[in-house]
């Protein structure tokens, strides 16, 4: 069992969907995930949830089920409006990956051992490259582009053994990063599992960024969808609409179930998946 990320969730304030969201401040945030880096016992594997994830987790109960367990960290605007429909405000800081993993890098100052996987093979040996200008005090080690049999990972996870990593980093998509770092990555792989979703792209510069101004007026999504329309026009044009919908139905409909629960029962809450289905 994860007891390090389970005690990380429990410690979390927020839900969405029932999926605690961790609260807190960025410097807050840099501090407790530094820490977790440094236990010599368990395991946290951490990632960064928006609106397109949130969608995905209530279709899909694996994947809604591994986040549970995970520490999860919230990206972009959507999940600011779905907790100050949910909980009155939105969260302290938006803590998306792209911004959050070079920061978390710089803010450790103990030299850490970390390996990195997902991307094409050119994308994450440059962004590999980066990192090292970036923070030349850590190791970074390619461990696998993300093109690699998902179904029989031992190559990959046999190399992730011999390197003896601190932390790894993996970018290969959601639910797909989630999934096999569940199924395949053990405590004494890493101590601290980052997924990362298209950071790689980013930090290689295969990708270009917002400019700062646009990230600072939380438009980012806009400008990515301008970069790639036929790719991300789904999932904001429709996507933000629909969890927007689910956000409030979820809201009225979790009253409705509160006030009609006969209050002796109260204090016993519903599995989550039913109270997913319920929404």
């Amino acid at each position: 069992m994860n007891l390090i990320a389970n005690f990380a969730v429990l410690a979390s304030r927020r839900t969405i969907f029932d999926l605690p969201v961790c609260d807190l401040g960025w410097d807050d945030a840099l501090v407790f995930i530094n820490e977790l880096a440094s236990i010599p016992v368990g395991q946290t594997v951490v990632c960064f949830v928006n609106a397109h994830n949130m969608l995905t987790a209530l279709r899909d109960d694996d994947y809604y089920r591994i986040m549970s367990h995970n520490l999860v960290l919230p990206d972009g605007i959507g999940l600011n409006i779905a907790s100050q429909i949910a909980h009155g405000s939105p969260f302290p800081a938006n803590l998306n990956g792209t911004d959050f993993v070079p920061a978390f890098l710089t803010f450790m100052e103990a030299p850490r051992r970390i390996g990195l996987i997902g991307g094409t093979r050119a994308v994450v040996e440059a962004a590999a490259d980066n990192f090292r200008k970036h923070t030349p005090w850590h190791e970074f080690v390619v461990i696998s582009d993300g093109f690699f049999d998902k179904v029989d990972s031992s190559d990959v996870t046999g190399e992730i053994e011999r390197q003896k990593l601190d932390i790894l980093i993996v970018g290969m998509g959601t639910p797909l990063q989630e999934k096999w770092v569940h199924d395949n990555i053990r405590p004494d792989h890493a101590r601290l599992v980052l997924t990362v979703g298209a950071l790689f792209d980013f930090v290689s510069g295969a990708v270009p960024r917002a400019p700062k101004t646009v990230r600072m007026m939380r438009l980012e999504w806009a400008y990515r969808l301008i970069q790639e329309p036929a790719r991300l026009w789904r999932r904001y044009i429709v996507g933000i609409p629909v969890f927007l919908f689910h956000v409030l139905r979820y809201r009225f409909r979790r009253r409705e179930r509160i006030l009609s629960y006969p209050e002796e029962h109260r204090s016993v809450s519903q599995p989550a998946a039913e109270r997913r289905k319920a929404s």
